[in-house]
């Protein structure tokens, strides 16, 4: 038995500390010798749970979903830890920084007035994070898969491209796919 204070309410902290007390020697036999991919099973069927306590609107079920998929994001970070891989601060910091990013309308000078423009910097942004190239071009085809050529969503696209478009050669390449994928989409609709 490990010596663990029990508490009235437990706190995030409190949560970390349990799974690397489960984890260290001495803890638990099967959550040491659990792996990603031992554990994949778990982890998507806590995000199903999950999904399905949203589609409930039920805040006790909600509240139950989420503290398992928390636990099982630092479950799985706790393996990396313990792999000398990464730990939950670089996880933590990866992530503030990406929010950091994707949210130029906030941290930053750009704007988004709307949900719609919100999306669309945020996949050109996610697109440019990654050093994918093909980002206006990806992001027009959603738009007019997703929604009529005339929303709101492909308006702001089309801003978006004016404004990330660096040559003028590029921005009639991304204008004239727009277009074409466009009238194809309402041709065959």
């Amino acid at each position: 038995m490990v010596n663990f204070e029990r508490k009235e309410t437990y706190s995030l902290q409190d949560l970390i500390e349990i799974l690397r007390i489960l984890r260290a020697p001495g803890g638990c036999p099967w959550d040491r010798a659990q792996t990603h991919l031992s554990d994949r099973r778990n982890f998507l069927e806590e995000a199903y749970e999950a999904a399905e306590a949203f589609d409930r609107d039920d805040p006790a079920l909600m509240c139950e979903e989420l503290g398992d998929m928390l636990m099982q994001v630092l479950f799985n970070i706790h393996i990396e830890e313990d792999a000398g891989r990464f730990t939950t601060d670089d996880v933590t910091d990866h992530i503030c920084k990406k929010l950091i990013f994707r949210h130029p309308h906030v941290f930053g000078t750009a704007a988004a007035d709307t949900s719609e423009e919100v999306l669309v910097n945020w996949e050109a942004l996610k697109r440019q994070e990654k050093g994918q190239q093909c980002a206006l071009l990806s992001a027009t085809y959603f738009c007019t898969k997703s929604f009529p050529i005339t929303s709101p969503i492909c308006k702001s696209l089309i801003m978006t491209i004016v404004r990330l478009s660096r040559s003028p050669a590029a921005l009639g390449n991304v204008i004239y796919t727009f277009l074409t994928i466009g009238f194809i989409t309402v041709w065959y609709a």
